[in-house]
Parts: structure tokens; C-alpha cells; sequence
């Protein structure tokens, strides 16, 4: 029984980091020139670009527009396959 409540509490602990990020809501805003920007939806902060909407490959639920922004280390890929061709 003990072990069946550690690994409980292991597994209970974990769950937040398995968890899929949210999108986050972002309320409508004022630019210092006067223009509004609309509410909208993003990807939920976090180091890399590669699952945000606007990255190639990526399609934005909410638009159904494409990314079209380059991924995280495309370039870096690119030097270093070419260095070992």
C-alpha cells in the first residue's frame, strides 16, 4: 500500500508537465497611435517558436491561416547537414 501511495503522489506531481499548454486569451489593446488591435488567441508562452501559429508548418485553429514563419534552428540545420554531406 505504501508503494501504491508514493508512486500515486510521483504520478500526481507529474501530470502538470504532461499536460498540453493552452492557448491563452489576449484582451483587445490601444497602440501609443491610436489604432485597436482585435482580441485573439495565442500559444501559451514558452522557449521555442516552433508550435507557435505563425511557424511554418503550423496552422492557426482559430484563422485557419498557415505559419509562415522560419522554425527554431532552420538555419543552423541547414550549415551543419551541409557540413557533413
Amino acid at each position: 500500500m505504501k508503494k501504491f501511495f508514493i508512486s500515486f503522489l510521483l504520478l500526481f506531481f507529474s501530470i502538470p508537465s504532461l499536460v498540453i499548454a493552452k492557448d491563452v486569451y489576449v484582451k483587445g489593446y490601444h497602440r501609443k497611435d491610436g489604432s485597436y488591435v482585435q482580441p485573439y488567441y495565442r500559444t501559451t508562452p514558452d522557449m521555442t517558436k516552433n508550435n507557435n501559429y505563425s511557424t511554418l508548418g503550423n496552422r492557426n485553429p482559430y484563422t485557419g491561416e498557415y505559419g509562415t514563419k522560419p522554425r527554431d534552428n532552420y538555419n543552423n540545420y541547414n550549415t551543419q547537414y551541409k557540413k557533413y554531406k
